[in-house]
């Protein structure tokens, strides 16, 4: 299977490190989390909001960003309402680090400065008041755009009814009249 790694620096809002962990939980993705977080692991919201799915994850704790970079080793995609380039651009490789800044301020300027080709932006109207999307909404739709580049390998693209059976569904081939 693919790796794909989510890494939050410096989250503040355990709800949505939760929502978040919960996309890493179903996806596979693993979850990096930088210190210094906004919040203890053990918070009622951070349980409220995928808690629950902890033990599907595979998560790694850093004390800072120093720690993160000295323990891995990329590919790293730095995602950020000022980059220059989109989401949907880059080619992302088995084992791809997307990268996420804190809730109210991002990722440091001076990394992104540094890594210029590497940073990628969700596209979004222009408007003093829009100045992003929620964190936990951008991860998952990064994550999904990596996982469809992948051809959403080892995930179930299928489900199934509870109390039916599609194949019995009126829309399908097999029950039209004359169908096959």
């Amino acid at each position: 299977m693919a790796v794909l790694n989510i890494v939050l620096v410096e989250p503040q809002i355990p709800q949505n490190t939760g929502n978040i962990s919960r996309t890493c939980a179903v996806t596979g993705a693993r979850l990096h989390l930088v210190g210094p977080m906004g919040f203890v692991i053990t918070d009622r919201q951070l349980k409220r909001a995928g808690l629950d799915y902890w033990d599907l994850l595979d998560v790694t704790i850093y004390s800072d960003l120093d720690d993160f970079f000295s323990r891995n080793k990329g590919p790293f995609f730095y995602f950020t309402t000022k980059a220059q380039h989109r989401y949907t651009d880059p080619h992302y490789p088995d084992g791809a680090y997307l990268v996420f800044g804190r809730e109210d301020r991002g990722l440091p300027e001076k990394l992104l400065f540094e890594h210029e080709s590497d940073c990628v932006r969700l596209p979004m109207l222009r408007h003093p008041h829009a100045r992003s999307l929620n964190l936990s909404n951008t991860v998952a739709i990064a994550t999904y755009e990596v996982l469809r580049q992948w051809d959403f390998a080892d995930l179930a693209d299928t489900g199934s009814l509870t109390s039916y059976d599609w194949a019995d569904a009126p829309g399908n081939g097999a029950n039209r009249e004359g169908g096959a």
